[in-house]
């Protein structure tokens, strides 16, 4: 529905320059330029994060496909892999397999290790949790604030799935659906989460490889990425701008900041959708057409708005 913002105070551009400007088109050259790869054809290494040999996955076109063909390529069952990173075997949350895959990146695979239970006594209306999943039905922590109440239990970490909330299995919840589970539990009570960390290296004795070093490991197309979505099929695109990488960036601050979440495939998809619009209340309405399902609050949606058109300004 559209936002009801004409008569808010905040001062905010309501630029209609588009986040990537068009150019003229320039003089068709003397010969064409060799076409894209389908993004059907591409292929990208990948390895278990806590060792396996070098696999190579291709013909997907979603994050569910993707973790179906690496599980396939490891003999394990899809549901077992946690989350990916790229170009790094760490449980990195800045490195995480997001909207977009580079087509040089390799891909880490995480897979389930071991399960914990932790029983808590929510003496604080904020826990300091920020929840991410991969997009498959796996809810995981990505961030825990310093000082907070969180923070205060070791046991819990970064990038450990959260499997059930007082009992209640969440494997298969978003992780806006999970967030707003957490921040509804009563305060001055005790709750339990069972959890189950990445597996380690050291939980398996297989090596890790050193890496792909042949040079057809190296697929390099300038800045081009295969763009993952959740709706519709990959596509091979550009780089995002300078622009669009911050604006992305402080959306992917705001799904934080209002709802206890992280998702740069959102955040991306947010600020393409708002690409085009000339007022907040058509960047509504283009956000109940795609993302219909999360219902973000009117304050949330100008605030992004906000981000967008700061952004296209230089103000970020």
């Amino acid at each position: 529905m559209p936002l009801g913002l004409r008569s808010k105070k905040k001062d905010k551009s309501k630029e209609t320059l588009k986040l990537v400007e068009s150019e003229a088109p320039a003089p068709a050259p003397a010969a064409a330029p060799a076409p894209a790869p389908a993004a059907s054809r591409l292929q990208f290494h990948t390895q278990l994060a806590h060792g396996s040999p070098t696999g190579r996955v291709e013909g997907f076109g979603s994050a569910r496909q993707l973790y179906a063909k690496i599980a396939e390529a490891f003999h394990i069952h899809p549901a077992e892999i946690m989350f990916c990173t790229l170009n790094t075997h760490k449980v990195d949350m800045d490195k995480l397999l997001g909207a977009q895959i580079g087509l040089e990146d390799f891909i880490f695979a995480h897979i389930k290790g071991q399960r914990k239970e932790v029983e808590i006594l929510k003496t604080d209306d904020v826990l300091g949790l920020t929840i991410t999943d991969n997009g498959t039905g796996c809810p995981f922590i990505k961030r825990i604030k310093e000082g907070s109440l969180m923070d205060q239990i070791k046991v819990i970490c970064v990038g450990d799935h959260i499997e059930t909330i007082n009992g209640k299995n969440v494997s298969d919840c978003r992780h806006y659906e999970v967030a707003r589970m957490l921040k509804d539990l009563e305060k001055g009570h005790m709750f339990k989460l069972e959890l189950i960390e990445p597996m380690k290296a050291f939980e398996k004795l297989e090596p890790r490889s050193k890496g792909v070093t042949l040079p057809e490991a190296k697929i390099s197309r300038g800045r081009e990425t295969l763009r993952l979505r959740t709706k519709g099929p990959a596509t091979v695109e550009e780089m995002p701008t300078e622009v669009e990488e911050k604006a992305i960036t402080k959306v992917d601050e705001l799904l934080e900041t209002y709802m206890g979440i992280r998702d740069i495939e959102l955040a991306a998809t947010m600020v393409e959708a708002g690409r085009d619009k000339k007022n907040p209340d058509e960047f509504a309405v283009a956000l109940d057409e795609t993302l219909g399902d999360f219902a973000f609050p009117d304050e949330f949606v100008f605030d992004v708005w906000g981000a967008i058109g700061d952004a296209k300004q230089g103000r970020l």
